[in-house]
């Protein structure tokens, strides 16, 4: 059992670091070019969302990762406990966002994503999909393919804290479900993530 417990961390750690890495080792195969010669942006300007008061207990903007009627179709977390409705419980948040161009997880998410793989285990006949999305910048191609790596992102850190790949589904939208509509980076900045969307049992 304590290896056990050792490899978890060890793989934990292993993927916090690599989170850590250089954004320029991006996938090729995401990269069309269009993402960084529209936007302008660039590693040194990682700042622009810390500006814009969008942080994991910031981002929700209301929304509580449930998309903007309060509820996705088919999200059942409300119906869970009252920890999921508690503004001051991780699990009340269900949206990871996401840089430019980027899948890599920010760290301010990496407690809400600990929370969310924290109550799977706990509960292991609950299962949730990982709604990767992208903004409307990029191919249609590019965005579904970025959508689900950043999924698979969100999917990797749970599985990392023993969450088991069975109660795990990936799906992504690319840009064809916004969050918030308009062509400014206040509305690109809502819909570049990952939506934790719980199922009925």
């Amino acid at each position: 059992m304590k290896l056990n417990k050792t490899l978890v961390a060890l793989a934990l750690s292993t993927l916090l670091l690599s989170a850590c890495s250089d954004t320029d080792e991006k996938d090729a195969s995401l990269t069309d070019g269009s993402q960084n010669a529209i936007s302008g942006i660039n590693d040194a300007s990682t700042s622009g969302l810390k500006g814009s008061g969008l942080n994991g207990s910031e981002m929700n903007g209301g929304m509580n990762g449930s998309g903007m009627n309060g509820m996705s179709n088919g999200d059942y977390a409300s119906t869970l406990g009252p920890e999921f409705n508690d503004p001051n419980n991780p699990l009340s948040k269900r949206t990871i966002y996401f840089m430019l161009d980027s899948s890599e997880v920010m760290p301010d998410f990496i407690p809400v994503i600990g929370a969310h793989a924290q109550y799977l285990i706990a509960n292991p006949a609950q299962r949730v999909t990982l709604e990767g999305n992208a903004d409307e910048r990029g191919s249609r191609e590019y965005n579904i393919a970025l959508g689900e790596q950043r999924a698979k992102s969100v999917a990797g850190l749970m599985k990392a804290q023993g969450v088991s790949a069975s109660q795990l589904d990936i799906v992504s939208y690319g840009e064809e479900k916004p969050a918030a509509f308009g062509s400014d980076e206040a509305a690109w900045e809502r819909n570049r993530r990952v939506e934790i969307v719980y199922q009925p049992r």
